[in-house]
């Protein structure tokens, strides 16, 4: 089984609400630094920056550095946690992703303020939602964008003319632009093909929630997890259920891949990197997929950042390579081998965003992520977002399960309410 990014995502926000932070190591080395002298150390994960890139950033630098590149295993934010802590193995460069950046904001003492090197000068250059996102309320910026993830709705062409619906981009996002008129659509071609739309309740309720302008904490640090703009993410992830339109399948489990690879799953509404998870799990539906305009609007899921730490033993050429690692040119190339998206719109107009995908009949993706990347709407996160997001998850899964969706609300906010607490939320 190959677990897509969107499964490690919401793994993650799952395993937030009752877990500490473990002991672990790394392989970076010893002593009190992740690289010795003459090195600059780099952690990231699998498919987290373009392996091109990275080769290519090790020659830019060579009469500098060594760069030590390290693809770090597991949980990376845990290892990260940990690491800092101890202060030991500490790299100099390291990855932060975007559903961990609250928590690292509120521990921006270990992180080099980027504006110091010269930030200020390119922010310019990076979409002003996505660098608030990485930066604290004082001003400083501890996260250098990498990617984002403006979300879109992955479908088989195929499989939308078998059901009777729309099969051009423009005229599904349009006749599907509403989550009602979403729904109506997921009943009228689940009778007609019984092809689920809906991948499981949790992901409408994580996208409902994403194109939204206030989450589970406002800036008062109070919890807003039971007001009604939660209920009607809720609600509407409930709908599904009731409606018997969700598949109630993970991403990267056998039966997500053998649904979108035979069409029983002919719906994906993720961010645009999930394009590359359906590449690799149905490589024999090239040419079937098309990409249209996500309903309810656009939302953000995933993304990530790089750091310089405070350990970094030259601060300025750390941050002088995430510079060059992230210019727009790099982060096209970084769309180009990973469906990293940039944080850079000066990137959708290269060839790497503007050409015609294969995988996608030949359609131009960019057309749909570029727009939906610049209108995403920007919500405070608390760094105790995640953890009192996650018994909604939780029993949500539970209503999929034949819990009554009255009693799994009740519940969910309960205990939300009470991780709150316990984090210093009022």
């Amino acid at each position: 089984m190959t677990l897509s990014r969107r499964s490690l995502l919401q793994l993650g926000v799952l395993g937030l609400a009752g877990a500490g932070l473990a002991a672990c190591t790394s392989n970076t080395g010893s002593g009190g630094s992740g690289s010795g002298a003459g090195e600059t150390a780099l952690w990231y994960w699998g498919d987290g920056l373009s392996d091109t890139v990275i080769a290519n950033a090790g020659t830019q630098f060579a009469g500098q550095t060594s760069l030590k590149p390290t693809k770090v295993g597991g949980d990376f934010k845990q290892k990260l946690t940990t690491t800092l802590a101890s202060g030991q193995f500490i790299p100099d460069i390291t990855g932060i992703k975007g559903e961990d950046m609250a928590n690292f904001r509120a521990n921006a003492d270990k992180f080099a303020d980027l504006n110091e090197y010269g930030f200020s000068d390119v922010a310019g250059n990076y979409l002003e939602w996505k660098v608030k996102q990485g930066s604290t309320p004082d001003g400083k910026v501890i996260g250098f964008p990498i990617d984002i993830g403006p979300t879109g709705m992955f479908y088989r062409e195929d499989v939308f003319a078998q059901g009777g619906l729309p099969t051009d981009p423009a005229q599904v996002g349009t006749a599907l632009g509403t989550w009602d008129s979403f729904f109506e659509a997921a009943t009228q071609l689940k009778g007609k093909t019984g092809g689920l739309m809906v991948v499981n309740a949790s992901a409408v309720f994580n996208l409902v929630v994403g194109q939204g302008t206030t989450r589970f904490i406002d800036p008062s640090n109070t919890f807003i997890g039971d007001q009604q703009h939660i209920r009607t993410a809720w609600d509407l992830a409930v709908k599904a259920v009731t409606l018997g339109v969700d598949a109630k399948t993970e991403d990267g489990s056998t039966d997500w891949n053998a649904g979108i690879t035979k069409g029983s799953i002919p719906v994906i509404i993720s961010a645009a990197w999930a394009g590359i998870d359906i590449r690799n799990n149905a490589p024999d539906t090239s040419g079937k997929w098309r990409v249209a305009n996500a309903p309810g609007g656009p939302g953000n899921i995933g993304g990530s950042f790089l750091a310089v730490t405070k350990s970094a033993k030259n601060p300025q050429l750390a941050y002088d390579i995430v510079k060059w690692i992230l210019s727009p040119e790099n982060a096209a190339q970084g769309f180009a081998d990973a469906s990293l998206f940039p944080a850079s719109p000066a990137s959708y107009q290269m060839e790497a965003l503007t050409k015609g995908d294969e995988f996608f009949g030949g359609q131009k993706t960019i057309d749909i992520f570029g727009p939906a990347a610049e209108k995403i709407p920007i919500a405070f996160e608390a760094p105790a977002d995640a953890a009192v997001s996650a018994p909604f998850f939780n029993e949500l899964v539970n209503v999929e399960q034949g819990k009554n969706a009255e009693e799994g609300w009740k519940a969910a906010v309960e205990a939300a309410k009470q991780i709150g607490q316990r984090a210093g939320v009022n």
